[in-house]
């Protein structure tokens, strides 16, 4: 059972991911009609969002990932037999 809760939260994270990344191509609509130097710092900071709000994903996955391996690792222990 533990096996398919970790592959759920997993595939969860894995499509939050993708959406996330995905969702920072393309012109965002807040730099709508700007040209030269301001579409280039609008596009740029809009990719440092983008790349920001991944890496907390990321960063959330890893600490989510935790909680469950560490109360599999105390189950596993319990239910050894000494």
């Amino acid at each position: 059972m533990f096996l398919w809760v970790f592959l759920a939260i997993q595939i969860l994270f894995l499509i939050r991911v993708i959406t996330g990344a995905a969702s920072g191509s393309g012109t965002p609509e807040g730099c709508q009609g700007l040209t030269g130097d301001e579409l280039d710092t609008c596009n740029a900071a809009s990719d440092a969002g983008t790349t920001i709000g991944v890496g907390l994903m990321i960063t959330l996955r890893a600490a989510v990932d935790v909680v469950p391996g560490l109360g599999y690792v105390v189950y596993r222990l319990a239910g050894r037999r000494t």
